[in-house]
C-alpha cells in the first residue's frame, strides 16, 4: 500500500524520513517554491542538518497524495477541516491519518471527529504521542499511540507505519487520543508561562498534575478510557511537552511568563485548543480551572502571577 504525507513542515517531513525506511513515500506541500527547493538540496530548513532519503518524493502536485491508499495529514488542526472540505470527493476510500494535535476552533472537535464528518466514506485514524520532529527525522527511537475505532483496519496501519525507530502502540479510544493530544498542548502553555515567570519546577510539577486531573475530567465526560490518557497519548505527550524548550507550545508560554514578543510566522496549536477547550468546558459544565485561566490569561485579562495566585486561592479540597 502506497503512503503520502499531505504537509511538508518539520513534523511531516520527519515522518517521511522514517517512513522512507520502509519503502517509497509522497511528501506534499503547498508551496511549490519550497518544493523545488527540497527537491533539488534534499534539505528541509524546518529541519536543519537532515537529508532527505532517496526514497521520498517531494511535490506540489496535490494528485500525488490522492494517488496514495494511505495519507498522512500533517496539516494544523485548524486547517485541518478545510483541507478535508476541498478535497472531500478526492480522499474517499482512502485511510486518512491525522498528525494534528488540537481541537478545532469553530466545531470544538477533535481531528478524527473532523475526518469522520467531512470524509465518511474513509477510514480515519490518528497518529499521536510524545514526539518531536527532530528526534524522529534523527532516526532516534519513538513511541506514539495509533488510534482507529476499526481495530482490524488499525493493524493495518499500524504494521504499515511502524520503522525501525518508531514504534506504534494501537488503541480504538480515538476520543481520548485525540484529547490526551490536544489538552496536552494547553498545559504545556500554561507550565511555560509558569517558568518563565520564574515559579519554579515545583509549581510546575503541581501544574502539570492537576491538568492531567482536568485532562482526564474532561475525557471522561465525552468517552474517552482513562488507560488511553495515562498511555502515551496523554501522560506521555504531557511529560515532554511541558518539560522540553523543543515544544513550540512550551516555549510560546515562557515567552508569555517573560513577556516577550513570540514569532508569530510559528504554528501554537495550543492557543486555538485552550479557547475551544474553555467553551467546550463552560457548555458541559466541566470544572477545568487552569483551562480557564489559561483562557483569561491568554485574552490578556490576567498576568501569568495573578493566573497561579487565583489556582492557589481555591477552595482547599481533597485530591
Amino acid at each position: 500500500m502506497s503512503i503520502a504525507v499531505a504537509g511538508a513542515g518539520a513534523f511531516g517531513t520527519a515522518l517521511a524520513v522514517s517512513l522512507a525506511q520502509n519503502g517509497p513515500v509522497t511528501l506534499w506541500a503547498r508551496d511549490a517554491e519550497a518544493v523545488k527547493t527540497m527537491s533539488e538540496t534534499r534539505q528541509n530548513p524546518r529541519l536543519d542538518g537532515v537529508t532527505l532519503h532517496e526514497n521520498i518524493h517531494v511535490s506540489a502536485d496535490i494528485e500525488t497524495v490522492f494517488a496514495a491508499d494511505t495519507i498522512l495529514l500533517a496539516v494544523p488542526a485548524q486547517k485541518l477541516r478545510g483541507f478535508l472540505s476541498e478535497h472531500a470527493d478526492r480522499l474517499e476510500g482512502k485511510s486518512l491519518v491525522s498528525c494534528a494535535k488540537g481541537i478545532d476552533a469553530s466545531t470544538m472537535t477533535g481531528t478524527v471527529t473532523s475526518i469522520r464528518e467531512v470524509v465518511p466514506e474513509s477510514t480515519a485514524a490518528l497518529l499521536t504521542g510524545p514526539s518531536f520532529a527532530a528526534d524522529i527525522a534523527r532516526n532516534l527511537p519513538t513511541a506514539l499511540t495509533l488510534a482507529c475505532q476499526d481495530d482490524e483496519a488499525g493493524a493495518l496501519l499500524q504494521k504499515q507505519l511502524t520503522t525501525p525507530n518508531l514504534r506504534l502502540y494501537r488503541t480504538t479510544d480515538t476520543v481520548g487520543a485525540e484529547l490526551g493530544g490536544s489538552l496536552k498542548n494547553v498545559m504545556a502553555i500554561a507550565c511555560g508561562a509558569c517558568i518563565g515567570e520564574g515559579m519554579g519546577d515545583s509549581a510546575r510539577a503541581a501544574l502539570m498534575t492537576r491538568g492531567m486531573t482536568e485532562m482526564m475530567r474532561l475525557a471522561g465526560a465525552l468517552g474517552g478510557r482513562p488507560d488511553t490518557m495515562m498511555g502515551l497519548s496523554g501522560f506521555g505527550d504531557l511529560v515532554l511537552t511541558c518539560t522540553s524548550e523543543q515544544s513550540r507550545n512550551y516555549r510560546y508560554g515562557l515567552a508569555l511568563g517573560r513577556q516577550e514578543n513570540f514569532d508569530p510566522s510559528i504554528t501554537v496549536e495550543g492557543v486555538a485548543t485552550t479557547h475551544a477547550v474553555a467553551k467546550l468546558a463552560r457548555a458541559r459544565g466541566i470544572d477545568m480551572p487552569i483551562v480557564t485561566m489559561l483562557a483569561e490569561l491568554l485574552e490578556h485579562d490576567v498576568s501569568v502571577a495573578e493566573a497561579i495566585q487565583a489556582l492557589f486561592s481555591r477552595p482547599l479540597k481533597e485530591e
